[in-house]
């Protein structure tokens, strides 16, 4: 029982690590009706830039965590204006292509900086000690991970849903002419969210780094289990994607504990039947 116990502990510290890597490739969905494919390169860039931070020019990374979501902020900010900007007329295979050949082109431009090596980074010393849960030790940087995907949930769905501007962005969505007709930049909001969504997989490249370490195409392994997350919880939801992401972390967590050879047929065969039961995952609308 206990073992379970522990297992249970680590699949949730899992899971809302996962929706901290997923939810900026929800909001930019479900608000711009884009699929980032490039979400795992911002990902994995701020993974490298709070590496160097951390240990090429200071130590902190509480640093780190502030410098490279905002330089990855930065990055988005261009490529939305440069490149995105001009395919929203063309249609969401457009975008596709164009973020999936970002990504390639990300993917190259790491190891020429970076080499490639694995990496990591040192957890801060106020959050590197453990508590002792089920007979067993956990690092207490997993309970800060939990409460920080926790803080972020309700700070997107509060944002989201109880504030002025997340009402703009949902009408946006809906009809952006009539919200220009009012006076509204849409397109500044639109950007706006698409620097949101990369600083969300920033932040979450930074964190994560102490627990699953920086390496070599890291960004698509992140991007195919963020995209499992988005499909199981419905494209362009937040809620489901919370929810959706405990579900995947406890299915990874106990398969690799007990099946590691079937893990990621488990997590696909979940994402399958969830399709075929609910075609639009477990709490998205219909995408026409």
């Amino acid at each position: 029982m206990e073992l379970i116990g522990a297992q249970l502990v680590n699949a949730v510290a899992y899971g809302l690590l996962l929706f901290i890597i997923t939810c900026g490739l929800t909001l930019v969905f479900g608000i711009l009706g884009v699929l980032n494919l490039a979400h795992g390169s911002f990902y994995m860039f701020s993974a490298y830039i709070a590496y160097s931070i951390t240990e090429t020019y200071t130590q902190s990374f509480w640093l780190a965590l502030f410098v490279a979501p905002m330089v990855v902020g930065l990055i988005a900010l261009v490529v939305e204006i440069t490149l995105l900007r001009p395919t929203y007329h063309l249609g969401q295979l457009s975008q596709v292509l164009l973020t999936f050949g970002l990504a390639y082109i990300f993917n190259d431009i790491a190891p020429v900086i970076w080499g490639s090596d694995v990496l990591s980074i040192k957890v801060p010393s106020v959050l590197s000690g453990s508590v002792t849960i089920f007979e067993q030790k956990f690092p207490v940087y997993r309970f800060a991970v939990i409460g920080i995907g926790i803080a972020i949930a309700i700070l997107l769905w509060m944002v989201q849903n109880k504030t002025k501007w997340g009402a703009i962005i949902r009408a946006g969505l809906s009809d952006k002419e009539m919200v220009s007709a009012l006076g509204i930049n849409i397109k500044l909001v639109f950007t706006s969210v698409f620097i949101i969504g990369g600083v969300l997989a920033a932040f979450g490249g930074v964190v994560a780094a102490p627990i699953l370490g920086i390496y070599p195409s890291m960004e698509f392994q992140t991007l195919i289990l963020a995209l499992v997350v988005l499909v199981i919880g419905g494209l362009g939801s937040v809620a489901g994607t919370l929810v959706a992401s405990l579900l995947v972390g406890i299915v990874e967590t106990f398969s690799r504990f007990l099946a590691p050879e079937i893990s990621m047929f488990l997590i696909f065969g979940l994402m399958a039947v969830i399709l075929v039961l609910k075609p639009n995952g477990l709490l998205g609308k219909k995408v026409v």
